[in-house]
């Protein structure tokens, strides 16, 4: 049995799926038996749909940057007047699309549930639900600070666990010959993700040691827009990762090396690394 397929429907597959190498835009295989198609079909759709839902919440964000503006205020002021839907829906769509991604990632055996990374990518879904369920304070109209208070710490939350995330997950399988590309990307936009944090961090401790607020250190709504561009950046890294592994039939993908002359095929489960 591989993967809980019968031993005959796999050995017929193994050798036709194992001939072609793994590139960064290789489908995988093309065709695949009527019993391989579920294995395939759910990460694929998870993977793709998605990547495509943090392609929208990227478009949504934009038009809104475009339209209503300006820049130098927060995304989240969109939430305190009559774009509170189109802001919702994009960090909702946000939140949704990265774990459906992880949900890919997980089922194609590139990480588990309970490794480091994976949680962090929950933990940044779960900052994004709060950011939606808890705006930020309205000054003007002395809101309740409490939402602003938990809204801030959503937010914290997302952006501080996204490159842990990205970084965790690339670790394992950055000298993969397989995955090794789709890793140094993902760990290169995890490495982006510290960097566009760092100007927040610096503006927090400058708030700390005077007697500035630490959101007027920096224009903090252009300082928010870089950081977001880059952490949905890496979010869309991942889901092409993830998208290339679930356009690969299922017993390949936790292997270790497209070298090996043959998957084996006495094991139920694929190698996975946490």
């Amino acid at each position: 049995m591989v993967q809980g397929l019968p031993l005959n429907l796999a050995n017929s597959n193994l050798s036709v799926a194992w001939e072609h190498p793994v590139g960064f835009l290789n489908p995988g295989t093309a065709r695949l038996p009527p019993g391989v198609g579920r294995c395939v079909l759910i990460p694929r759709l998870a993977a793709t749909g998605g990547s495509l839902a943090v392609v929208a919440t990227v478009a949504m964000v934009g038009l809104l940057d475009l339209t209503v503006g300006p820049l130098r205020r927060t995304i989240s002021e969109y939430a305190l007047g009559d774009y509170r839907p189109v802001f919702d829906t994009a960090v909702l769509l946000l939140a949704i699309g990265s774990a459906a991604i992880l949900a890919a990632l997980v089922h194609k055996g590139l990480t588990k549930w309970r490794s480091g990374g994976s949680i962090a990518l929950m933990l940044w879904s779960a900052g994004l639900l709060l950011v939606v369920a808890f705006p930020k304070t309205n000054w003007a109209e002395g809101t309740n600070e409490l939402s602003g208070g938990i809204h801030r710490f959503g937010s914290m939350i997302a952006f501080v666990s996204l490159p842990i995330a990205m970084i965790l997950l690339a670790r394992p399988w950055l000298e993969d010959e397989v995955w090794g590309r789709h890793a140094k990307f993902t760990m290169a936009s995890g490495v982006a993700s510290v960097a566009a944090f760092t100007p927040i961090l610096y503006a927090i401790a400058m708030g700390m040691a005077s007697d500035v607020r630490w959101w007027r250190v920096f224009p903090l709504g252009y300082i928010e827009r870089i950081l977001l561009a880059v952490e949905v950046g890496a979010v869309l890294v991942a889901g092409l990762w993830a998208i290339a592994a679930s356009r690969v039939a299922p017993w390949r993908v936790g292997e270790t090396s497209r070298i090996t002359s043959a998957p084996s095929t006495t094991s139920s489960t694929t190698r996975t690394r946490s």
